[in-house]
């Protein structure tokens, strides 16, 4: 019989992602993002080709984001709706880590299951945070997928794009829990 770990399990099943508009000062420093940055590194990476990689975004380099967005969206006939949501992710945020998928040459891993390591990062990223104590949202949005913006923001190439934008925070408010999947309806069970 396997030994469960019934914390993480309990963790598992209980996890919740503050929204963004609630995260606020502290955030975690430098020393504490390690341990939150190592977990999420272990993702599953088939052919070990790490196919993303970090990049911590502090107070600073938010508001330059932020800053940008504006000129962004103007440029490329965005809502000024749109453009003030955009901008209020990196405005309000007290920190916030990217993950930046990172596509390698490989003859063995295709490219679909490096975006998806990336996309596992992510997530390990949100539940370390979480199961850390500290308030955590993945948010991506209009910029994220404008190479222009990434490139000119973050310094990206054009072998990398953004898989997400992970905003780590104190949560000033628990949100309420929100409907959940219906397993029996979401699951095949094939027995032949």
């Amino acid at each position: 019989m396997p030994e469960a770990n019934t914390a993480v399990m309990e963790f598992l099943h209980s996890r919740r992602s503050r929204p963004a508009k609630l995260l606020q000062d502290p955030a975690p420093n430098r020393d504490a993002l390690i341990p939150l940055l190592t977990a999420a590194a272990r993702t599953p990476d088939h052919g070990k080709l790490e196919p993303w990689r970090f990049i911590v975004l502090e107070k600073p380099a938010l508001k330059r984001l932020a800053d940008e967005v504006e000129r962004c969206g103007s440029d490329t006939g965005r809502s000024e709706e749109d453009i003030a949501k955009a901008r209020q992710q990196f405005a309000d945020s007290p920190l916030c880590i990217a993950v930046i998928e990172v596509q390698k040459p490989s003859e063995k891993i295709p490219a679909i299951e490096q975006t998806y390591s990336a996309g596992a990062v992510c997530l390990a990223l949100l539940n370390a945070a979480l199961a850390s104590g500290w308030g955590a949202n993945w948010l991506s949005g209009w910029p994220s997928h404008n190479s222009g913006y990434c490139q000119k923001t973050l310094g990206l190439t054009d072998n990398e794009r953004v898989a997400g934008f992970i905003h780590i925070g104190t949560a000033s408010a628990r949100p309420p829990e929100r409907p959940r999947p219906d397993i029996t309806e979401i699951t095949t069970w094939l027995d032949k």
